[in-house]
């Protein structure tokens, strides 16, 4: 690991309007998105190196996240700002190229757009009321989820995506007639900063055929028995075996996702406790996975117990999740505890020492 950002999946009160004052427990939608931005902007002075949001579509969470991503480039200066991730099955894929690379540019080149499948939803098939329609053999939209994900692909590299009319008939007059027409703005950085947010070992092997780098799920959907940081560590081997056999001429970058909160004052541990809990095998998406524990200790002994999980030293970037319905100061807290207290051990590089590379695939 050589840097760590946060994780938040934006919880915030639907009843906030009707419950204001100090009963009230969680954020309403309006204060959750300032907070979410003032956020970003603590850890970006702590030398935090991503702030990243979940995207969860019919929940009172993180929902479309390019204007939260804005917001969050436009009052930061070195921090990455990105999604973890963006659910395809929602999205116009030429629009949010478009977006994409306006924002790319904006931040000079701090986006870190996680995109995938989706996770499972509260509604039947939601991304039909969004005016997307999966095949009737394509109950889950996967199919469609990597359609729209190679199209994305092709308009962030800059392939013609429209055909040009004759010239006579052009408004204005632009290009020579019948020839095709990328979408735009383009941003020459943008492809290396697409991730796939991969759920299995095949997903993150298609994340390397594809030519993305791989932002590896919270869980994983495949239960053999095996610790989840030992999965977790095949998978991210995997993807970098298929990479290299890809032949992608650049280094990809790889994220893992922790729970993690050190505990350094009696207001921590009456806060979150300590110990955490061990993880294990849980049920979700009519399947079997296997979920990652949590770690709430002191800082020493968080680095002891972090310092033996195999996937964490193969991932370049660690994403915290964190509890973004306690507000802004907790947060902050959580994250300088880290930066102050564990993520050094651990081999942790502040956003002042520039951009994240990868490690290299040998």
């Amino acid at each position: 690991m050589k840097a760590f950002g946060f994780l938040s999946f934006g919880h915030y009160d639907l009843a906030a309007s009707e419950r204001s004052g100090p009963g009230r427990r969680m954020p309403g939608a309006k204060e959750n998105l300032k907070n979410a931005v003032e956020i970003a902007v603590g850890a970006d002075e702590i030398g935090v190196n991503g702030a990243y949001y979940r995207v969860h579509h019919f929940a009172p969470q993180h929902a479309s996240p390019m204007p939260l991503l804005s917001a969050a480039a436009a009052r930061t200066s070195r921090i990455e700002v990105g999604t973890g991730v963006i659910d395809i099955r929602y999205e116009n894929p030429l629009h949010l190229a478009e977006d994409a690379a306006q924002l790319d540019l904006l931040s000079d080149g701090r986006l870190a757009l996680g995109i995938s499948r989706g996770a499972p939803e509260p509604v039947d098939r939601g991304y039909e009321a969004f005016g997307y329609h999966a095949a009737d053999d394509d109950p889950k939209g996967a199919a469609m989820a990597r359609e729209k994900f190679a199209r994305f692909l092709a308009a962030v590299d800059g392939e013609g995506m429209a055909t040009s009319l004759p010239l006579e008939e052009q408004y204005p007059r632009m290009y020579q007639p019948n020839v095709k027409i990328p979408v735009m703005p383009h941003s020459m950085s943008l492809r290396k900063h697409v991730w796939w947010g991969a759920g299995s070992r095949n997903t993150a092997v298609h994340a390397a055929e594809q030519g993305v780098n791989l932002m590896s799920s919270t869980l994983l959907t495949e239960a053999n028995g095996d610790q989840f940081e030992n999965l977790q560590a095949e998978q991210i081997h995997l993807y970098r075996e298929a990479w290299k056999k890809a032949g992608h001429p650049w280094t990809p970058r790889v994220s893992v996702s922790r729970s993690i909160i050190p505990v350094t004052s009696d207001q921590d541990r009456r806060m979150f406790g300590l110990g955490g809990d061990s993880g294990g095998i849980g049920w979700i998406d009519d399947g079997q996975a296997t979920f990652g524990r949590s770690y709430v200790d002191e800082p020493d002994k968080l680095v002891e117990q972090l310092k033996k999980d195999p996937a964490l030293a193969a991932a370049d970037t660690l994403m915290l999740t964190i509890p973004s319905q306690l507000g802004v100061d907790a947060n902050l807290r959580i994250l300088e505890n880290f930066a102050e207290h564990v993520a050094p051990a651990l081999g942790w590089k502040s956003n002042t020492e520039g951009p994240v590379t990868g490690y290299p695939v040998d």
